[in-house]
């Protein structure tokens, strides 16, 4: 019985193990990421917080060169008070003539608001199927928590870019999808990207930065749609 125990618990823990990065930066916010998660939507947090300065939500969308989709966001940004769900659309289409899966990575700027920025439902919880030549409407389901009223450096926050990249599904050698593209390339699509001098394998241990530089690029790029 302590053989199967063992066993159980190593499988469980392979499985577990897949992709650690998506699953750390959703649990803490950290480099941009949304955290997700049930224990921030009871239904008192859902409420809009009047009388509060709305927040634009700009959307942007990106895949990259392997992936032969079409990716873009079906609106350009939405206006949320804090505590007020919003639902906004992406649109993807597979040009190619082959069935393809792929893998969305996501990240919030400025970095400091990341942690009040939640995710009820989205389409990159999971992988995405799509068929040759299909093309679907990709829902997100979101809130910004109200408790960022109450986080100085969070106050003055006014404009907030949501920022897609789709890669190409693959397998690893535990036979589990991930993002087909190199360890740098995924990691600056979740945010990473801002760190300098930062090893590969420290980068996740690194005090976030509180620069909001980033912010001005992805807003004028997530004007344009594609």
């Amino acid at each position: 019985m302590y053989t199967s125990a063992v066993v159980i618990v190593a499988v469980g823990a392979s499985y577990a193990a897949v992709p650690l990065y998506r699953m750390f930066c959703a649990a803490t916010g950290f480099a941009g990421t949304p955290k997700v998660g049930t224990g921030r939507f009871e239904p008192e947090r859902l409420v809009a917080v009047d009388g509060a300065r709305r927040i634009k939500v700009h959307f942007n969308a990106d895949r990259s060169e392997q992936l032969p989709w079409k990716f873009t966001p079906q609106q350009k940004f939405v206006s949320v008070l804090p505590g007020e769900t919003s639902l906004a659309f992406y649109t993807a289409k597979n040009a190619s003539d082959k069935d393809i899966i792929g893998i969305a990575t996501y990240n919030v700027t400025p970095d400091r608001i990341a942690p009040y920025f939640s995710k009820v439902e989205c389409f990159c919880f999971e992988e995405q199927r799509l068929l040759a030549g299909e093309e679907v409407d990709m829902p997100l389901l979101f809130f910004i928590d109200k408790d960022m009223l109450d986080d100085p450096a969070c106050r003055n926050v006014e404009d907030v870019v949501l920022s897609y990249t789709f890669f190409r599904a693959r397998r690893n050698e535990k036979g589990h999808l991930e993002p087909d593209a190199d360890e740098d390339t995924i990691q600056n699509s979740l945010g990473f990207g801002a760190y300098e001098n930062v090893p590969t394998a420290q980068a996740r241990n690194a005090t976030p930065p509180s620069s909001d530089s980033s912010l001005s690029s992805s807003s004028s790029s997530s004007d344009a749609k594609t």
